[in-house]
């Protein structure tokens, strides 16, 4: 045992021991630390309590009610349709989290929190979706043991258990479909303010749902080709939208299963955005190695999606995106370092993580065809 590890296990017998624990809590050298140690475990136990607090929100249209200003507890329940005194319960609680804040007068209007996702309709979406994963983590024990005979969200990501993804009708797309596109903004963001994405000539989205991505990259770079290629219903609700949008003219959406199918050429460009990490190993592995074929010497990959181990996003990584795609039933979350071993794999040299402004929403990786 290292002397690390056996300083680490003296610390654990402290933080075990109940009379050490009522001595840090009054203690005025330790007892700030204790009380935050025991706020944060309290949080972990609650967090499921504070989660259904913000979909209840959500689901309330609460936020979207205040955007126009305070309002009293009195004129909140009417608009709600609830009973005063829930109305006041939910509102509290919500306070408490800095969703909503007190204003004058006795009203209530939009917290620091709430106002933030006002400003990212994306966010609101996924807290409606979570009712899925909610309900496959009603039991987290049966979970990790196999025990489940299928999730609520493998049944919502139908690729995730379709032998043949490429199959797929329209139908069992379309909400997922939905969700994606409504959340991609985002992280597309994040991506393009990292990337300088004006320096190429054509860009190909691999996995790229409607084309949000590659309609934000146009915003930034006017004489861009475009490219995407996703499963065939999808490459189809990205051509009407190019359709839609004007332009037709300079995107091309192509149907099929980047799993078996080759990519298309002509990009000197290649985005795969919040698609590696729902795959497992191999396929990612077969993945990567399409995209190096795909791409032309000194070809770019930009790999963007929350990734496990990030300083600041830990949890986001390891253990929110750990059990959702869990329940998914397919792919992991990776770490920076796995992502590249991976790209160096496949061929790719030069693998750097880029900083982004928000790593939460996604951290980015640029790699180059050797």
């Amino acid at each position: 045992m290292s002397f690390s590890d056996r300083m680490l296990a003296v610390r654990d017998r402290w933080l075990m021991s109940p009379r050490f624990q009522r001595w840090a809590a009054s203690f005025p050298l330790t007892r700030r630390t204790a009380r935050s140690r025991a706020r944060a475990l309290f949080d972990v136990c609650a967090g499921f309590v504070y989660s259904q607090i913000l979909f209840a929100c959500v689901r309330l249209k609460v936020f979207e009610l205040l955007s126009g200003g305070p309002r009293t507890p009195a004129e909140i329940a009417a608009a709600l349709e609830l009973p005063l005194d829930s109305a006041e319960r939910l509102l509290d609680a919500a306070v408490a989290l800095e969703l909503l804040e007190k204003r004058s007068a006795g009203r209530i209007g939009l917290g620091a929190l709430g106002a933030a996702l006002i400003g990212n309709p994306g966010v609101g979406a996924m807290v409606e979706h979570h009712r899925l994963l909610y309900a496959d983590l009603h039991d987290p024990v049966g979970l990790l043991r196999g025990e489940h005979g299928g999730t609520e969200l493998s049944r919502y990501w139908a690729y995730a258990r379709a032998e043949k993804p490429g199959a797929l009708a329209g139908a069992d797309i379309d909400a997922y479909t939905a969700l994606m596109s409504d959340s991609q903004p985002l992280v597309a963001g994040e991506i393009l303010d990292a990337y300088p994405i004006a320096r190429h000539r054509c860009l190909l989205d691999v996995g790229g749902g409607e084309g949000t991505f590659l309609i934000e990259a146009a915003k930034r770079s006017p004489n861009l080709q475009l490219q995407l290629f996703d499963l065939p219903p999808v490459a189809a609700r990205a051509a009407n939208r190019f359709q839609q949008l004007g332009l037709a003219g300079r995107a091309r959406a192509t149907g099929g299963d980047f799993l078996k199918d080759a990519l298309p050429g002509g990009a000197d460009v290649l985005s795969l955005v919040r698609v590696v990490h729902d795959h497992d190993d191999e396929s990612v592995a077969r993945l990567l190695r399409a995209a190096w074929t795909a791409l032309p010497k000194d070809g770019v990959l930009l790999l963007g999606e929350p990734m496990a181990g990030t300083p600041g996003a830990a949890a986001m990584g390891d253990a929110y995106f750990g059990f959702y795609l869990l329940a998914m039933g397919k792919g992991r979350p990776r770490t920076a370092q796995n992502l590249q071993e991976m790209l160096a794999t496949a061929g790719f040299v030069k693998a750097q993580l880029i900083p982004t402004r928000q790593p939460l929403q996604s951290s980015l990786i640029v790699a180059r065809k050797g």
